[in-house]
């Protein structure tokens, strides 16, 4: 996969290779200045799927069972990947890993009675998907193979800021869906590192100019968070788009 040209290849961290090591659809994809980004392969390969139900939980493994087929093998693959790299990066047991949720529904890792503070996040699209970790900041990511998409322009209109529907306005029909899922990338990945979902309606804020123009990096400021700064990045390959936000101190 062809990454975007401002991102560094990932080190391969200690915790990384430990983590990767008993999980093969799980690699280093980029290292940035905000954390570590990690790709998980989901196609479908039944021994690898039963090698990650043996590392869920009993929650777990009950909660994928009530999904279809195609999201109950994303569900399964991305959460035994992210669990074999949270305790590889705490140094504790599977047993001892949980998951409890904020307000918003957004899931933080607890060993034994101790919530950390690591920031993490996971979006999967299809085949392909993401694991983003950082020792102490705020991190989001999101990830989006390109398809069609019926209703396009109602969508856009729904989502998107005035300025950001004119420009997408202005595209062909090919490089208009990219755009339109790179812009929301961005979106849902800023929205995911402040923590709030879609309680903070994506509508009303817009991408930074120079990330809209096809710059790789950025810098954002929330309207109604002005105090806190969050660095973007372009994590689109061929294959997908997908973007990176983290609290900086920039």
């Amino acid at each position: 996969m062809q990454r975007a040209s401002l991102i560094r290849p990932c080190a391969g961290a200690r915790f990384v290779r430990a983590a990767v090591a008993g999980v093969d659809w799980l690699n280093p994809f980029v290292e940035s200045e905000g954390g570590t980004v990690l790709h998980v392969d989901l196609r479908a390969d039944t021994a690898r799927e039963s090698r990650a139900l043996e590392i869920l939980s009993d929650s777990e493994r009950q909660r994928g069972s009530r999904y279809l087929p195609d999201p109950r093998r994303r569900f399964v693959l991305c959460r035994a990947a992210l669990r074999s790299l949270l305790c590889a990066y705490l140094d504790c047991s599977n047993d001892a890993l949980t998951f409890p949720v904020t307000e918003f529904d957004k899931p933080v890792a607890q060993t034994g009675v101790n919530q950390t503070f690591t920031g993490f996040n996971v979006s999967h699209s299809g085949d392909h998907g993401l694991i983003a970790i950082s020792p102490t900041r705020r991190i989001g990511v999101d990830i989006e193979e390109v398809a069609p998409r019926r209703h396009l322009a109602s969508l856009i209109e729904s989502v998107m800021g005035r300025q950001e529907r004119d420009e997408l306005g202005q595209l062909d029909e090919a490089p208009r869906l990219r755009q339109f899922f790179r812009l929301w990338t961005f979106k849902e990945a800023l929205i995911k590192a402040l923590g709030t979902g879609f309680s903070t309606d994506i509508s009303g804020f817009q991408v930074p100019v120079n990330v809209r123009a096809g710059e790789s990096t950025g810098y954002f400021r929330f309207p109604h968070l002005p105090s806190v700064t969050w660095r973007l990045e372009d994590l689109s390959t061929l294959d997908f788009v997908a973007a990176l936000a983290y609290e900086t101190n920039q």
